[in-house]
């Protein structure tokens, strides 16, 4: 049992680093610094094969657990693993790692939610800044008709004088 509270502290560990990248990806977001924060991205995705890797390891360590403990279990949750552990100390060992991973989980997402806001905030000032940029068709149809109107009033005054 002791290598499934050592993968839960290994995804402890790595969902941390993925926030310290989600905190830089948000100062890189702040700063415009693409460049940058392409290659956040991507150490980003490495981090993310690397949880997805040891997430796998720990169902399947779950999975070896219930089926020596109990097979008909249905439910396989922390809750239902922890009702099934008779040492106290390496039970309470488990329950503040998984404490740990949720905590770090909520503040990951957090700081994802922020880096969506800011993203969006910023293809809406790209996109108004290009439409301050372009002129609009219809201004432009609207600018071409009042010129033409203009001529047709200025050559009809000249021809009555």
């Amino acid at each position: 049992m002791q290598i499934l509270h050592d993968t839960m502290k290994h995804l402890v560990v790595l969902h941390k680093d993925l926030i310290q990248l989600s905190n830089k990806k948000t100062e890189e977001i702040k700063q415009g610094d693409m460049e940058q924060l392409s290659k956040t991205l991507m150490d980003e995705r490495k981090h993310i094969q690397a949880i997805t890797q040891t997430e796998e390891k720990r169902q399947a360590l779950v999975e070896d657990f219930f089926m020596k403990v109990n097979p008909d279990v249905e439910e396989k949750t922390v809750t239902t693993l922890l009702a099934h552990i008779d040492n106290n100390e390496y039970k309470q060992q488990l329950e503040d790692v998984v404490a740990l991973l949720i905590d770090a989980i909520v503040q990951l997402r957090q700081v994802e939610q922020l880096n969506q806001e800011l993203m969006a905030q910023s293809m809406q000032f790209v996109q108004l800044s290009l439409d301050m940029l372009q002129p609009s068709i219809q201004r432009m149809n609207y600018d071409e008709k009042q010129t033409i109107q203009d001529s047709v009033k200025q050559s009809v005054f000249d021809s009555k004088a």
